[in-house]
């Protein structure tokens, strides 16, 4: 998907080439998964001429939250806060990223403030 974000449309061969080389991408592969990522609503394809361009059908941050609400609820019993704390223990954290997450929390807290107030 992200080869396919960063062109914004392409045939099968158009992302190939734009995946990493190193393990180089088989093109048969490539085509058969654009048609499952099809038949999930992920992309959908024109025809150019003879040949399919495949354009995404959802941004990188609609896949992001639908996967990050499927770990929550797989993983961590739907507890965000177990999520975090699983986070914090096993990955390194210095204090910036701290503050930012502190400031992102404050932030959400203030959003969801104003629309309670709102309804």
């Amino acid at each position: 998907m992200n080869a396919l974000w960063d062109l914004q449309d392409g045939t099968v061969e158009n992302i190939v080439d734009r995946l990493d080389p190193s393990p180089p991408a088989n093109y048969k592969t490539v085509q058969s998964l654009l048609r499952i990522m099809e038949s999930k609503g992920f992309v959908r394809h024109t025809l150019r001429g003879r040949a399919f361009v495949f354009s995404p059908c959802v941004t990188r941050d609609e896949i992001g939250g639908r996967l990050a609400k499927r770990l929550l609820d797989r993983s961590f019993r739907g507890s965000a806060s177990a999520l975090m704390m699983n986070l914090l223990d096993c990955n390194p954290v210095n204090d910036q990223e701290l503050d930012e997450l502190e400031a992102l929390i404050q932030d959400y807290r203030e959003r969801k403030t104003k629309d309670r107030a709102s309804e």
